[in-house]
């Protein structure tokens, strides 16, 4: 192993064991992560060092230039994160940048209330908007006890599919599980080996049909199909350590999740929401609405980049707490609990600046698949993003020209 990756890996090994959640995933040397555990947790400005010492070795280091591109993203963002452990005071559009390779910026209420209009028209009926909304995912709610078999169903279909289309290795495997009162609606864990854990919030059943956003960004063809490629490809094939870790708050994030969001176009495209449909018709004998919910998520949607303004309005503008639930109530036509929840995310130390990585990861790969060459199957460029690992300023320069 070359020493600038295993400077890298040492780092986000001990940021993670500075700041927990820090660390993704990791399914590297075990011998690196029984060194550090003898260390004692470091100090901030240590790390600080670190960062800006690995990041000046990359030049001397030999490294092909998109694994130099990559981690020099990636130390950038980790320096980051240790200047902010270190009490270092920074805007949070700044952070946002040194994290991600983005700008951020509010998005247009006025948009937003069109919106609103369109959804109104797919819900007539007596009430407020928002509460045609409530009425409408009550119709389309998942039982509890049916949300496990369900996601089940969708996933091994979906893997079906992505099998053959994107070569998944032998062995690979998907396990779900299902816990209260997270913070996110599925999680993916990937433990190495090409097995991954996911974990449903049970507050994901709000709508049965969604299972397949839930199934397609986690597992076929998201982040667990992401993780298997890079695994069989980038680490057992090429050597390159560096993927054997997965840490928030870098491009790498950004990356898999705009890859993720992206995932159910390229895998089912227009008509999830029927397929969904008789497809936990024909297993679960459940009845939905999947043309609607499809026509009704894709509205919803194009609403999240409320969700990144109101991490603007909190760090950046000096709204309060309540403000910021009122925003997100009014605009992602939430009920206040869900609301609420959110603002709590949203203004967590750890997690403040990762609504970006939905927001702007899934508008910058859809700009990049929308510029693929003329004759280019849609897949066949997804794949590419499965099995190389670009950063953001890839996609852009791409998208651009």
């Amino acid at each position: 192993m070359e020493e600038v990756v295993r400077d890298y890996l040492k780092l986000g090994l001990r940021l993670g064991r500075a700041i927990d959640g820090f660390v993704d995933c990791w399914f590297g040397d075990p011998a690196i992560a029984a060194e550090l555990a003898a260390e004692p947790v470091p100090a901030a400005a240590d790390l600080v060092a670190q960062a800006v010492a690995t990041r000046a070795a990359l030049a001397g280091s030999g490294l092909a230039a998109p694994r130099q591109r990559f981690l020099a993203a990636q130390l950038r963002a980790l320096e980051c994160s240790a200047r902010r452990l270190a009490g270092e005071p920074m805007p949070f559009l700044a952070e946002v940048e040194e994290y991600f390779e983005v700008g951020v910026e509010l998005g247009d209420p006025g948009l937003y209330a069109e919106l609103h209009d369109t959804i109104a028209g797919l819900l007539p009926g007596s009430g407020d908007l928002a509460t045609r909304v409530d009425a409408f995912y009550e119709r389309n709610a998942i039982p509890p006890d049916k949300l496990l078999p369900g996601i089940r169903a969708v996933s091994e279909r979906l893997r079906e599919l992505a099998r053959p289309a994107f070569a998944l290795p032998d062995g690979e495997r998907v396990d779900y599980e299902v816990v209260e009162d997270a913070p996110w609606n599925a999680y993916n864990r990937y433990l190495g080996g090409f097995r991954s854990s996911v974990a449903l919030n049970a507050g994901a059943g709000r709508t049965i049909a969604a299972l397949p956003l839930l199934a397609t960004h986690e597992s076929y063809a998201g982040h667990h199909t992401e993780r298997c490629l890079k695994e069989a490809g980038l680490v057992r094939a090429r050597g390159e350590a560096e993927h054997t870790l997965a840490l928030v708050n870098t491009p790498q994030c950004l990356m898999a999740e705009g890859t993720a969001e992206l995932a159910v176009e390229v895998v089912l495209g227009e008509g999830w929401g029927r397929w969904t449909e008789e497809l936990l018709a024909d297993e679960l004998g459940l009845r939905i609405e999947g043309e609607l919910v499809e026509r009704m998520l894709g509205l919803v949607r194009r609403l999240l980049p409320a969700r990144q303004d109101a991490a603007i309005l909190a760090h950046d503008r000096g709204a309060g707490p309540d403000e910021v639930t009122d925003y997100l109530r009014r605009w992602l036509l939430l009920p206040r609990d869900r609301a609420e929840h959110m603002t709590t995310f949203l203004t967590d130390p750890l997690w403040r600046a990762y609504s970006v990585t939905y927001v702007e990861g899934h508008r910058l790969v859809a700009a990049w698949l929308s510029a693929r060459p003329a004759g280019q199957p849609v897949a066949d460029r997804y794949r590419v993003l499965l099995e190389e690992q670009l950063v953001p300023s890839d996609l852009l320069a791409e998208a651009v020209g």
